[in-house]
C-alpha cells in the first residue's frame, strides 16, 4: 500500500538523519576543548569521566533535548530516583531521556523496515496499533530499567547495612566518636558491601567538608531511599540531640535490622513452592504424563 511505503521511507529517512547527526556530534571539531587541552596538557584529563562517556553524552545530547523537561525537574521525584539508582553524574539525565527518545522512534522504525523488506501483508489499522505499542514499549523501557536498578541497589544496601551497624557499634564501644566510626566503617565494610561503604564514605567526606552531622545523615537517607536507613538516621539524630547512649541505640537498631533481614529471607523461601507450582503444572506434569502413557 502507498501509505505503508511512505511510512517505511519516513522511518528510513529518520534513522539515516539520526545516524548522521550522531556521527557529526562525535567527530565534529571543538576548538574550545582542543585549546583547553593544549593549555592544561595532553596527559591531563578535564573531566573524571572516560572518553567514551564524553562521546556518548555528546552523541545523545540532541536527542535528549526532545524529551528533557525545560525546568524544575531537578527537584522532582525523578531526580531522587536517579540518586536511588546510583546515578549522580550530570550526564545521567541526558542519557536517560535520550534513550527514551531513541527507543521510541527506533523500535517502530525497525518494525517498518522489517515489514517493508519482507513484504508482510498487514492492514493499516494493524500497522498503526503495532507502531503505537512499540513506541510505548520504547518510551517506558528506560523506566523499567531504572526501577529494576533501584530495587537491586536498595536490596544490596539493606542486606549489608546490619553488618555495617554492628561494626559501627563496635567502634563506638571501643571509644571512637560517631564521625570516626563512620569513616572506619567506610574503610572496613567495602569487602562485604561496596555500596554501603561508598555511602558511608560520602557521609565522611561531607563531615570533613564542614557539613553538620544531621545534614550529612539526612543526605545519606535521601541518597539511598531505604526505609531502614531513614530510621537509623532518625535514631542517630535523636540520640545526638538528647544525649543518649549511641552504642545502646546502635545495638537495638542492629538487632531489629537483622530480624527484618531474616524475616525477608524466610518470606522469599516461603514463596518458592508457589512459584514452582505453575512450571510444574504447565511444563513438567504434561511431559511426565505423556511418558507414563507411552
Amino acid at each position: 500500500m502507498p501509505s505503508i511505503e511512505m511510512l517505511v521511507m519516513l522511518c528510513v529517512f529518520a534513522a539515516v538523519a539520526m545516524l548522521a547527526f550522531a556521527i557529526m556530534g562525535i567527530f565534529a571539531p571543538r576548538p574550545v576543548s582542543e585549546r583547553l587541552k593544549q593549555v592544561v596538557g595532553h596527559g591531563a584529563s578535564l573531566d573524571s569521566e572516560a572518553d567514551w562517556q564524553h562521546k556518548l553524552v555528546r552523541m545523545m545530547g540532541p536527542f535528549a533535548k526532545i524529551a528533557l523537561p525545560k525546568d524544575g525537574w531537578e527537584n522532582s521525584p525523578l531526580r531522587h530516583r536517579f540518586m536511588h539508582a546510583g546515578f549522580r553524574g550530570d550526564s545521567a539525565p541526558l542519557l536517560y531521556f535520550a534513550a527514551k527518545t531513541i527507543l521510541t522512534f527506533t523500535l517502530p522504525g525497525l518494525f517498518m523496515l522489517y515489514t517493508g523488506l519482507r513484504s508482510v501483508p498487514l492492514g493499516l489499522n494493524s500497522v498503526l496499533v503495532i507502531l503505537l505499542v512499540l513506541a510505548a514499549i520504547g518510551y517506558y523501557l528506560p523506566n523499567f530499567y531504572l526501577a529494576r536498578r533501584i530495587k537491586n541497589r536498595q536490596r544490596d544496601i539493606f542486606e549489608g547495612f546490619p553488618d555495617a551497624i554492628d561494626l559501627m557499634m563496635v567502634c563506638v564501644e571501643a571509644g571512637l566518636g560517631i564521625d570516626a566510626a563512620i569513616s572506619r566503617v567506610a574503610q572496613e565494610v567495602g569487602l562485604k558491601s561496596p555500596l554501603v561503604a561508598e555511602e558511608f564514605h560520602l557521609v565522611s567526606l561531607e563531615l570533613r567538608a564542614g557539613a553538620t552531622r544531621e545534614r550529612a545523615l539526612r543526605n545519606l537517607a535521601l541518597r539511598t531511599g531505604v526505609e531502614e536507613v531513614d530510621l537509623l538516621v532518625a535514631m542517630l539524630v535523636q540520640a545526638d540531640r538528647f544525649g543518649t547512649s549511641m552504642a545502646d541505640s546502635l545495638r537495638v537498631h542492629a538487632d531489629s535490622l537483622r530480624t527484618k533481614r531474616r524475616q525477608r529471607a524466610e518470606e522469599a523461601t516461603a514463596k518458592i513452592p508457589l512459584k514452582l507450582l505453575f512450571p510444574l503444572i504447565f511444563c513438567i506434569f504434561p511431559s511426565l504424563l505423556l511418558v507414563l502413557l507411552g
